[in-house]
């Protein structure tokens, strides 16, 4: 089949959402499938680095940073125009894949509506609480972004107009989709509880078959490439190296990351470790001040950003990951591919601990989020101690299989079918 993605930011850019777009292309194709990914044109030094690619239909777009790496294109009669006449050249589209949240997504709920093709939306974000984490006044942000919204989705009136926080700019998407799909159980629990579930009132067939939830939403983990993940396996060595306890902290380093409260904890912690800090971000320079500053018993390094064959061979040489986020990811990648390498992890997020469940410790009691870094703190001693005495609780085996792209893109092709049946 043809299946044509729509995201708000080009793959080759930097983003979660770009590299699990990339990586289902590829396990597509391998499966026989033809992929088209229609996203904004990339400016500046990282659009002049893309090489030529057939799959790609880089739309015309304006950049919306200061380094010109992300771009946005404007949802519209033109853009319409201009999709619609790439994609002509193409063969005929089964199935539109939007994975987007703004203009990605409106650009192709406008496009499948155009031409009565069936949707398949994926949830990628948090919308209240990434706008929340990141925007000035987000309430405003909120009301702009439902309006826009409803104009650009010609939504008139009735129930579908209600609304403006981050739900019902998020159900206004599903109401229109033949399926919704979230990365992780505990965010499609999420969803089904505020009514972001296809409802197939749009036109559309949509055969009514029971969902992996039961209530609305497939549930469809965000993968890891095979390869990667035999190569980064065959090159871990079978025994711990000797010295202290090795801990690796790894994400964008911005507020709802937790770093801060992480390089605090650690301080508070008192624990003789080796502590690496993988990725970028703005509070680089605020989390080395910190380090500094507290003069901490661990031996905490910045390796930046790294290449990703790279940080796995790192996650699986460490003693356990710490995951900080709470209530922020939609799946949280960090734990499952420490689970797949081998390696527990320290979890913030209960959610996230849930999904996993096991190979873990839990910061606080486990069944609630405790933010405290006394809370962390402790959860680092423990760990500590645990990793010392030979005694980390063992991961769950079975992920590394249901964890590989392999078999993630299995189940998206049953939600294909199912759509375009």
């Amino acid at each position: 089949m043809h299946v044509v993605m729509f995201g708000d930011q080009h793959v080759e850019t930097l983003g979660g959402a770009q590299v699990s777009m990339r990586l289902q292309r590829r396990f597509l194709e391998l499966a026989g499938h033809t992929v088209t990914i229609v996203a904004p044109a990339v400016h500046g030094p990282r659009g002049r680095a893309i090489a030529p690619d057939a799959a790609y239909l880089d739309v015309p777009s304006i950049p919306i940073t200061l380094d010109r790496e992300y771009s946005m294109s404007w949802p519209g009669r033109g853009t319409d125009r201009w999709v619609d006449s790439a994609l002509d050249a193409r063969p005929p589209v089964d199935v539109v894949h939007i994975q987007g949240d703004f203009w990605g997504a409106f650009i192709g709920h406008r496009f499948a509506a155009r031409h009565g093709l069936p949707i398949v939306h994926t949830m990628h974000n948090r919308v209240d609480v990434g706008i929340e984490a990141t925007a000035p006044f987000p309430s405003l942000v909120l009301r702009v972004l439902n309006s826009w919204q409803r104009r650009v989705l010609g939504v008139q009136s009735g129930a579908d107009a209600e609304g403006d926080d981050g739900w019902a700019y998020l159900v206004r998407f599903a109401t229109r989709a033949d399926a919704v799909t979230a990365p992780s159980t505990h965010f499609a629990r999420r969803l089904e509880e505020h009514g972001v579930v296809p409802t197939g009132d749009h036109g559309r067939a949509r055969r009514l078959d029971a969902p992996l939830t039961g209530i609305g939403v497939d549930v469809v983990w965000n993968g890891i490439d095979d390869e990667i993940l035999d190569g980064a396996l065959d090159a871990a060595s079978a025994d711990r190296a000797p010295g202290p306890p090795r801990f690796v902290w790894l994400g964008r380093m911005s507020p709802e990351k937790r770093l801060l409260p992480f390089l605090t904890a650690l301080a508070e912690s008192g624990v003789r470790a080796d502590v690496e800090v993988i990725g970028g971000g703005g509070q680089l320079r605020a989390a080395e001040r910190l380090v500094h500053r507290h003069g901490l018993t661990a031996s905490v390094s910045f390796a930046g950003r790294l290449p990703y064959h790279v940080t796995l061979r790192r996650i699986a040489a460490a003693d356990a990951v710490v995951q900080t986020s709470i209530g922020f990811e939609t799946q949280g990648m960090t734990p499952f591919e420490a689970a797949s390498l081998g390696t527990p992890s320290i979890i913030s997020d209960p959610d996230i601990a849930a999904e996993l469940g096991t190979g873990f410790w839990p910061v606080g009691d486990g069944a609630t989020a405790d933010a405290s870094t006394a809370a962390l703190a402790a959860a680092l001693r423990r760990a500590a101690a645990d990793i010392e005495a030979g005694t980390a609780p063992a991961v769950d085996r079975s992920i590394r299989e249901r964890f590989r792209q392999s078999s993630r893109t299995a189940a998206m092709v049953e939600v294909y079918a199912r759509v375009t049946s």
